[in-house]
């Protein structure tokens, strides 16, 4: 418990940084948060080790899995953070990371699992965290790309909107990371039928329609903004929908089974 509160300080601190940065002059103290949001995903990564791998099998519980896209999304938004502009989104990342790994140990939980007994699960789950991280990025610049549509149809700005990136760029990186996420939840489905047998079985089948539902949803997207340019409101509202529909997916039976029918 204590590094898990030492990791949940860190993220907070490195948030509340670049929080403060954004309504200064000389904008988001970059350079003086991401080493402490280091420390952090490296503590992150050591606690995520422990409490996954077991003796007895891999512990892939809820709240265990949501660490492990927490943890996925905060490595990628830094790494991203020295080429692309997102640091008025880091605060969000680091701070869903520090809500994840202080839950955690307050309502532990296991769900066992074997991977070397069945080695293509693990190509399948591969791909379906890797989709769900880099389409929640994705919603996240739609969140963001949002926000700057409605700071640039105000007539004042504020000292934030100074730290907000061009309206393009940011809508280019969102649409090269719904077509990325996309193509990764496409490989997630089709492992999904090649390798498991239940795909549509009772406790799955919600799981597979809600995420068929949503490729359908992210599909559209990026066929209509190659096809046809779409952009705009349309494509951040499906975005967001797409998002909903993924998170529940991945994440909503198994809250009802792990916390309320338990």
């Amino acid at each position: 418990m204590l590094l898990d509160i030492i990791c949940f300080g860190l993220y907070s601190i490195a948030a509340a940084i670049i929080v403060t940065g954004l309504f200064d002059h000389h904008g988001p103290k970059k350079r003086l948060a991401l080493p402490v949001a280091g420390l952090a995903l490296v503590l992150h990564g050591f606690i995520l080790f422990n409490l996954v791998i077991l003796e007895p099998g891999q512990n892939m519980s809820m709240l265990n899995v949501a660490s492990l896209v927490s943890w996925l999304i905060s490595v990628t938004m830094v790494l991203a953070s020295f080429k692309l502009p997102n640091t008025i989104l880091l605060p969000v990342v680091f701070s869903f990371s520090a809500l994840v790994i202080l839950v955690n140990p307050l309502l532990p939980d296991e769900h066992l699992m074997h991977y070397s007994i069945q080695p293509a699960l693990i190509i399948h789950i591969t791909f379906a965290l890797l989709a769900y991280a880099c389409l929640s990025i994705a919603f996240l610049y739609a969140l963001q790309l949002a926000y700057i549509n409605v700071r640039l149809k105000e007539k004042k700005a504020s000292l934030l909107h100074s730290s907000l990136p061009p309206l393009m760029v940011v809508e280019g990186i969102l649409f090269k990371l719904l077509m990325v996420g996309t193509v990764l939840l496409t490989f997630s489905l089709i492992s999904g039928f090649m390798f498991l047998d239940n795909m549509f079985a009772k406790e799955q089948a919600h799981k597979t329609v809600l995420s068929i539902m949503a490729w359908l949803i992210y599909s559209v997207i990026v066929f209509g903004h190659i096809k046809f340019g779409w952009r705009g409101k349309p494509v951040i509202s499906a975005t967001i929908v797409g998002s909903f529909l993924l998170t529940l997916g991945y994440f909503g039976s198994r809250f009802v089974r792990e916390f309320i029918l338990n």
